[in-house]
């Protein structure tokens, strides 16, 4: 018997497999995210599409030739269970303006991802778009999920800095992971683990409140600034 001491991850304790996510409603101050549905979100959601192209260019789909190309691919992914998707609906204007999924769900052991996100010219960049981001998040953790993941093309720029601007930590690059659409895709791979969602949350709380906001839109503190100094321990509340 090795007297050399073994290195053993710890204990696991009380970890009980969460509830999957399929048929979930959840709503903000922004934004709904409601189960993607043809009949409901599709004419919305290509009308939204269809002013730029390059909203596809890292997809594994798209651009569709038109309205009844994407019902009919909408259609087919209503009754899915893995990825679970969703439309974005803007709660000012009360139109579908982007997709979101919940995949590669691992209830066994507590871990899934955010992905086939599209997000429409008028929905980027904007406060419903990060609380979509944020009430995934937050539900996957109440959940009881232990790790969620974002990974995308190492070369898609935007997908990045999103996810290190929602406090996601960067653990490297899977090379020639995949071919999409006759390319080459490395894959750029994030996360963030429940005990570091306990220290990010606040920093969304506070940067979605409405005080953060002048009157003309413009934000007063940037999230990224909020969710460093949460990692650094500053009470987001005295900021």
């Amino acid at each position: 018997m090795s007297a050399t001491p073994r290195q053993l991850g710890p204990e696991v304790q009380g970890f009980v497999p969460p509830p999957h996510p399929a048929g979930l409603h959840q709503s903000g101050a922004y934004v709904a995210l409601e189960p993607l549905s043809a009949d409901l979100h599709a004419a919305d959601l290509h009308r939204a599409f269809s002013v730029d192209d390059a909203l596809w260019d890292y997809l594994g789909y798209g651009p569709f030739a038109g309205a009844a190309a994407y019902h009919r691919w909408v259609k087919e992914r209503e009754t899915s269970l893995d990825p679970v998707f969703f439309a974005l609906r803007d709660r000012v204007t009360g139109h579908a303006c982007g997709v979101a999924s919940f995949l590669r769900i691992d209830q066994a052991n507590g871990v899934l991802e955010t992905g086939h996100i599209c997000l429409s010219p008028e929905l980027q960049r904007s406060r419903a778009a990060t609380e979509a981001m944020f009430l995934m998040l937050d539900w996957s953790f109440s959940a009881g999920y232990r790790r969620h993941e974002w990974k995308c093309d190492a070369l898609n720029a935007p997908s990045r800095n999103a996810a290190a601007r929602l406090g996601y930590t960067f653990e490297g690059i899977f090379r020639q992971h995949m071919i999409v659409k006759g390319r080459n895709r490395d894959t750029a791979w994030f996360s963030v683990i429940d005990s570091e969602w306990q220290v990010l949350r606040p920093a969304f709380v506070a940067w979605l409140d409405a005080r953060n906001f002048t009157d003309d839109g413009r934000q007063i503190q940037r999230l990224s600034d909020l969710v460093a100094a949460a990692r650094e321990g500053t009470d987001i509340s005295l900021l």
